[in-house]
């Protein structure tokens, strides 16, 4: 073999420098390719408190992992030779269209993740043309949200309190505010067991002791953000000093019954969801009360640990009550590929709650979109894959679920 020593002129096109990145942020978020890589970084850069409020789920934390292995365990079964130059990613969703068969989902004490908190959630759903969700346990008013996302959708969700007349005093304000989807949670009639805030401590706002200010130390970043902008209050309450639990022990009402939901929908001009369908025939009982759509969610494994699976659960509900209401699924979505998987299986819509906060600890406003992104190009990039130019075309053909374990029958 004959060999020469390379001209300069060869060698040039073969050694492109990158333009360095000045950005610390910039280079962090680029560098993220996976939600579990916006959670490496935002583990990194949050404290261990309100990182394990995100984190963490209830008791032993089965549910939430039993979830996520249920995602694991899908087969794709791909289809060749489709033309899937363009792929629509588009869905009518609860009367209107939306970019992303996905939305973000409400999550409590937003600003102690991040201090950008729901402004950067809301912010990023309008620039991505999706759904965004502020919870009654939400560190952002309603007003506020709506002054961010003005012109995309806004839903409210609503956890009914023992003191009814302040309940509804927040629907109204969301209703005046042009929300147009109240989120009804239904599986809080107590505080699950969160086991990783009782021993950190979390309470709110965030106790100084040895220990926290010791793993403050290599996070002034946070800190600095928290202490430097307005002081965390909530859409729904002035202050509290207790732990989350203890907060809501106090305010979830456990005799809120389905003669409840129905007076809740009386009083809201439009449309109305109920969150944390764990069964069949709770499904069947909302679809005969007339509500525009149900989640199927065990709320991220958060209230009762070893609850259903609902990526499980779907393919029965979605055949028994599919044709009358809209079925829409969260908990244990941490990809694009999870949501090709939910949609095949039947779900409609889907929502994501860690994913969006690994995302906003990561970077704040950038960091959502960032993760918004990741999960963007991992569904055209799936359904491409499999052969779809569109969610209709996805179907359980698609999708083979993996069985680890089976029910038993007694």
């Amino acid at each position: 073999m004959k060999r020469q020593l390379p001209k300069p002129h060869d060698l040039a096109p073969l050694l492109k420098f990158k333009k360095p990145e000045l950005s610390p942020k910039t280079r962090r978020l680029a560098s993220a390719l996976t939600i579990d890589d916006l959670r490496t970084i935002a583990k990194r850069r949050t404290p261990k408190p309100a990182f394990d409020y995100t984190d963490g789920a209830a008791e032993g934390e089965v549910s939430l992992a039993r979830a996520r292995e249920a995602f694991g365990d899908v087969e794709f079964n791909p289809a060749i030779l489709r033309d899937v130059s363009k792929v629509d990613t588009t869905r009518d969703v609860l009367g209107g269209k939306v970019s992303l068969p996905f939305g973000i989902a409400p999550t409590g004490f937003t600003r102690m993740m991040q201090a950008e908190g729901e402004i950067a959630g809301a912010g990023a759903a309008a620039a991505a043309g999706i759904p965004f969700s502020l919870s009654t346990m939400g560190t952002t008013s309603i007003e506020e949200v709506a002054a961010a996302n003005p012109h995309g959708r806004n839903w409210f969700q609503l956890y009914m309190w023992k003191d009814r007349e302040r309940s509804m005093a927040l629907v109204d304000r969301a209703a005046k505010a042009g929300f147009d989807t109240l989120l009804v949670t239904v599986d809080v009639p107590v505080a699950g067991a969160r086991l990783r805030d009782a021993r950190n401590g979390m309470t709110i706002p965030p106790t100084l002791t040895p220990k926290t200010i010791l793993n403050a130390i290599p996070r002034p970043a946070w800190w600095i953000n928290f202490l430097t902008t307005e002081p965390l209050a909530f859409a729904s309450l002035d202050s509290w000093s207790g732990t989350v639990g203890d907060l809501l022990d106090t305010m979830f009402d456990p005799t809120v019954t389905y003669e409840d939901l129905a007076w809740i929908r009386d009083q809201w001009p439009g449309k109305v969801s109920v969150k944390g369908v764990q069964t069949v025939e709770d499904a069947q009982r909302l679809a005969d009360a007339g509500v525009d759509a149900i989640v199927l969610s065990n709320h991220g494994g958060r209230q009762l640990d070893r609850a259903p699976i609902p990526f499980h659960l779907l393919p029965q509900v979605v055949k028994e009550v599919g044709k009358d209401l809209e079925v829409h699924l969260d908990t244990g979505i941490m990809s694009g590929q999870d949501i090709v998987a939910a949609v095949a299986h039947g779900a409609h819509f889907t929502l994501i709650g860690r994913a969006y906060l690994y995302g906003l600890m990561a970077g704040g406003r950038n960091g959502v979109d960032r993760a918004i992104g990741i999960i963007k190009g991992q569904i055209e990039r799936t359904m491409r894959l499999l052969g779809v130019a569109s969610l209709d075309e996805l179907e359980p053909r698609h999708v083979t679920q993996l069985q680890r374990v089976t029910a038993r029958q007694l």
